[in-house]
C-alpha cells in the first residue's frame, strides 16, 4: 500500500454524507489535542495534510482519508474539550456513536492517549465504548518525546492499568517528532487492510 497516495475524500457531519464503497475503514479517536492530526501526517509522510492546531476541539467533522484506494483512515472529532457548549458535545457524541455503531466496513478503532497524563474519565468511557462496539483495544500512546526516558515505562503502565488493558490489546508508543511508532502504525494499518481484503 502506498501511503504517499492519499486524499481527503470528504468531511462529514452526518451518515448520509459518508463515502460510498466497500473499503475497510480504521477510525482514530482521542481527546481533543491528543495528536490525531500529527499521527495522520506522520504516517502519510505529509507535513500539513491533516491540520494540526494548538486549539483543542478544532476537528468538528468526521474526516475520511483515502489511502491508495485500498483503505480509509477516519479521523473522529476529539472528545472531552470542556470549553465547547453542552449542545456541541452532545452533537459530537451522537455523531461518533452513529459512526461506530452503524458504519459497515469499520474494521478497527484506534484510540490515542497522551502518554504524559493518566487517562481521563472520558478516555476510560471511550475505551469501554469501543469494546462494547466489538473492537479489541488498540492504544497509541502519543507525545512520547515529551516524556523523560526514565519515566516512559511508568507512564505506559499507568495507561495500561487505568484502561484495564489485557492481552488482547495492541499498544504502540508514538511520537510525531522522533518518528517513534510510525513504522508500527503503517504495519498495523497494512495488516488490518490485508485481513479485511
Amino acid at each position: 500500500m502506498n501511503f504517499n497516495n492519499v486524499s481527503l475524500e470528504i468531511s462529514a457531519v452526518e451518515s448520509r454524507q459518508y463515502p460510498a464503497g466497500n473499503l475497510p475503514e480504521i477510525a482514530l479517536c482521542g481527546r481533543s489535542n491528543a495528536g490525531k492530526s500529527t499521527l495522520i501526517n506522520a504516517v502519510l509522510n505529509r507535513r500539513n495534510f491533516a491540520r494540526v492546531s494548538q486549539t483543542p476541539g478544532k476537528t468538528s467533522t468526521i474526516n475520511f482519508y483515502n489511502i491508495d484506494g485500498a483503505l480509509r483512515v477516519v479521523d473522529l472529532p476529539g472528545y472531552g474539550y470542556a470549553k465547547r457548549s453542552e449542545g456541541e458535545r452532545k452533537k459530537w457524541a451522537k455523531m461518533i456513536d452513529e459512526y461506530l455503531t452503524k458504519r459497515e466496513g469499520l474494521s478497527a478503532v484506534i484510540q490515542l492517549v497522551d502518554m504524559r497524563h493518566k487517562p481521563s474519565a472520558d478516555d476510560v468511557t471511550m475505551n469501554n465504548w469501543v469494546r462494547e462496539c466489538g473492537f479489541a483495544p488498540i492504544i497509541v500512546m502519543t507525545k512520547q518525546d515529551k516524556v523523560k526516558k526514565s519515566q516512559i515505562t511508568g507512564c505506559m503502565q499507568e495507561i495500561v492499568n487505568t484502561l484495564k488493558l489485557g492481552s488482547d490489546a495492541v499498544v504502540i508508543p508514538f511520537s510525531g517528532v522522533t518518528g517513534e511508532g510510525v513504522d508500527e502504525m503503517k504495519n498495523l494499518l497494512q495488516s488490518i487492510c490485508e485481513s479485511e481484503g
